[in-house]
């Protein structure tokens, strides 16, 4: 595959990408500085469930949801290869998917003259514990970097191996996160509509090579399609368990003043390249406004497109930096000036500062919670390690449930993972209560019992600080 109208790359774009990588690292790192282990819940039950594709040898085992297994299974065999430790995985590798997101980015976007511009607003992309991003590793952060490579692929090539890369990247996006491949869809249908006038063999093309992969889970997702078509033709009430962020704060308001300079100039410039990026925005922003103003869409599109559109604004941001680096004064102020250039760039200079230092401090102060602390990974470590398999069920503070299987391959009772529900309350009834409603162990079949409040049971067995063993 040729690639037309190859740009080379300037030399001094290699040195001002190093500290935006650097950046793009540092900021995914945050959750991570000072906690070794994944901190959103979605990390705990993703680590789980990559761990029990391995031990099952196939993608049909009990909990395990279809449309998400590429991504466990990507994740199972690169440990299994790699021997990294899935705390290192999970603690490191956010960071280097982020900085792989970013260059694509700068792959996209260099063709039309903004690619540093553009990769250094994708790295202010927040992750919050409410809508996520790229700073954990999961489903939609590894999807992220597909999108800016497929708008690369439909912007810049019309040959079928271009239509068969897509296909195959909209196949992945499917296996391991559907949500981002719809996403996918929508943000590159306005570059689809635009080229039907003049290029109507690529428009098909793309639209192949989108729309095909989704006629392949058919059967698994068929059951799907009432409730989906229900949610969009009926309101739905907003969550309440997510505190949801006010994205124009979250992600700057700097950022965001380059986001609108970068949409005037671009549609000044014109073209469906430039259309394409400014109306995919737009059809996400409408789905945005339509799911938070009159409740009609999927919960879950409303959620993760929060993301998607702040990595297009960044795009576009780039093309405002780039405006204001390479903006003419007229003549006669030019000679006023003496050294125009020179003015242009420390203003430019000047607002990247700015920018990062109104941003960076936001993104530092970002509260998230930790599921489990030193003590309690240590405990679930020798839990896996020495307690055999006889003992498969337990019962533990239900917040900490998810990270207990994860770690041990063990059974629990309950578990929390967005709300509080009834059994978790009986798990914090038993356990406040000394553990002693042995009948209640036995009907449930718990054979292990993990808390730091002790247990007052004769049938328990403390066999290691705060783990009991019900005696047979």
């Amino acid at each position: 595959m040729t690639l037309p109208n190859v740009q080379k790359i300037p030399k001094s774009d290699y040195l001002i990408l190093l500290p935006i990588m650097a950046l793009a690292f540092y900021l995914a790192f945050i959750p991570h500085l000072n906690y070794p282990y994944p901190v959103h819940v979605d990390e705990w039950v993703h680590l789980a469930s990559s761990k029990a594709l391995m031990r099952a040898g196939g993608v049909t085992f009990p909990g395990s949801f279809l449309l998400e297994v590429g991504f466990h299974l990507f994740w199972g065999v690169f440990q299994t290869i790699s021997g990294i430790s899935w705390m290192d995985i999970f603690r490191y590798f956010p960071s280097i998917i982020f900085i792989i997101t970013t260059l694509s980015v700068y792959i996209l976007a260099q063709r039309e003259g903004f690619g540093w511009e553009a990769a250094l607003f994708t790295c202010l992309i927040p992750t919050t514990v409410g809508i996520l991003g790229p700073a954990f590793l999961l489903p939609m952060a590894m999807g992220l970097l597909f999108i800016p490579l497929s708008l690369f692929l439909a912007f810049n090539f019309r040959t079928g191996w271009a239509y068969l890369t897509l296909f195959i990247f909209t196949c992945f996006l499917l296996t391991i996160h559907a949500p981002t491949a719809v996403g996918l869809v929508i943000i590159l249908v306005p570059y689809i509509l635009l080229n039907l006038k003049g290029s109507f063999k690529h428009s098909l093309g793309l639209t192949l090579a989108l729309i095909i992969p989704f006629l392949a889970p058919f059967p698994w997702i068929f059951h799907m399609l009432l409730p989906t078509a229900e949610s969009l033709l009926s309101p739905q009430p907003l969550p309440t368990y997510i505190d949801l962020p006010q994205v124009v704060k979250t992600y700057g308001y700097l950022p965001i003043m380059f986001y609108l300079l970068g949409t005037f100039l671009l549609a000044i410039k014109g073209g469906n390249k430039n259309y394409g990026l400014i109306f995919g925005l737009l059809a996400l922003l409408v789905m945005l406004v339509v799911y938070y103003t009159f409740h009609y869409g999927v919960e879950i599109m409303y959620f993760r497109s929060l993301t998607y559109m702040m990595l297009l604004m960044g795009i576009v941001a780039g093309a405002g930096l780039m405006g204001v680096r390479k903006f003419r004064l007229p003549v006669r102020f030019s000679a006023w000036l003496k050294a125009p250039l020179i003015i242009q760039n420390i203003l430019c200079l000047a607002l990247i500062a700015l920018t990062l230092i109104m941003v960076i401090p936001e993104r530092q102060d970002t509260p998230y919670y930790h599921m489990i602390d030193r003590e309690d990974y240590e405990a679930f470590v020798w839990i896996k390690d020495n307690v055999d398999e006889g003992y498969d069920k337990a019962i533990l503070d239900p917040w900490k449930a998810t990270a207990f299987t994860a770690v041990t391959e063990k059974e629990i009772y309950t578990r929390i993972h967005t709300a509080p529900t009834a059994k978790d309350n009986e798990a914090y009834a038993f356990l406040n209560n000394g553990c002693t409603n042995t009948t209640f162990l036995r009907e449930n079949g718990i054979s292990i019992v993990y808390t730091k409040k002790g247990c007052q049971n004769p049938d328990l067995v403390e066999v290691r600080k705060n783990v009991y063993l019900l005696r047979e």
